[in-house]
């Protein structure tokens, strides 16, 4: 039997019934976060002091000491939002710094260094379809994969206070293009690719993808085989645009760095890391754990 999607405009309902129940059960464990912000080459990061980095590296040491456990085979079900089609699984995450950070999980066993398939963007925009968020991708533990189970990610936009939806968005509006249509921006500076997805929402998961191919081409991140990717990288999705960076260290000066950063959002477990961000600067963490 196929699997519906979700109605129109029922989705974001059922995000929220499902974090009421997830929280009255304990399965949605929130970290409480200490936001400031950091100005920093032309974007205001926001960064969180927060406690679940240390307890996901005292998770990953026991999972070293202990067979492999996969959360999402069987996932939670006081996590799950909702079924996206046959493929894929809406799950509430976990250990959420956001409010109402998600996870789209394929249904079956995938390597998260897979490439990222159209089934996979089309499952990204039947949530971005019903409210506006972030959707981003950890390719690989050296890009911030904290679990081998293919799995993008979304957050509600706008990402904090105070500010613009997302932190680099000032920048964006700079990109130069070529002709076809790929283009960088030049305010950041490590190696990038940025795109433009234009025309219709129906078609905006298949325009996504073929973007995405061609962001790995323009980087050097050229596919060994037509599954798997050469290399770890992140990717932020939105409604209206894709940026792609290559990474080559998972953590810069013991803070660690995933797709979230790119989009102008850090975190850091401790008083001295945040030190460690005031006094290094954002941009250059993020320069650092780029290729």
């Amino acid at each position: 039997m196929t699997a519906p999607l979700p109605e129109p405009g029922s989705l974001w309902p059922a995000i929220l019934r499902q974090t009421q129940h997830a929280l009255a059960c304990g399965a949605l464990r929130p970290i409480e976060t200490t936001q400031t912000t950091v100005e920093d080459a032309n974007v205001t990061f926001l960064v969180r002091q927060v406690s679940s980095v240390v307890r996901k590296e005292a998770d990953r040491k026991k999972r070293e000491a202990a067979p492999p456990v996969n959360p999402f085979l069987p996932c939670d079900a006081d996590l799950v939002v909702a079924d996206i089609g046959d493929s894929h699984i809406l799950l509430l995450n976990k250990f959420n710094v956001i409010d109402q950070h998600l996870l789209i999980v394929t249904r079956h066993f995938e390597p998260q260094e897979a490439l990222i398939t159209l089934s996979d963007f089309a499952a990204l925009f039947v949530c971005l379809d019903q409210f506006d968020g972030l959707g981003f991708y950890n390719g690989g533990p050296e890009a911030g994969a904290s679990q081998p189970h293919k799995h993008l990610q979304i957050v509600p936009l706008p990402l904090g206070r105070p500010g613009p939806s997302l932190p680099i968005e000032p920048l964006l509006a700079a990109a130069r293009f070529r002709d076809d249509g790929i283009g960088t921006v030049p305010g950041l500076p490590f190696l990038h690719a940025f795109a433009r997805i234009e025309g219709s929402r129906e078609t905006a998961a298949q325009r996504a993808s073929e973007r995405y191919r061609a962001l790995l081409d323009a980087t050097g991140l050229h596919p060994v085989d037509a599954g798997r990717q050469p290399a770890p990288y992140n990717l932020l999705v939105t409604r209206d645009w894709l940026l792609l960076v290559p990474r080559s260290a998972e953590s810069v000066e013991g803070v660690a760095v995933n797709a979230l950063g790119y989009a102008g959002s850090l975190f850091v477990r401790d008083e001295a890391q945040m030190r460690t961000v005031a006094q290094l600067g954002p941009m250059r963490l993020l320069e650092r754990a780029a290729r």
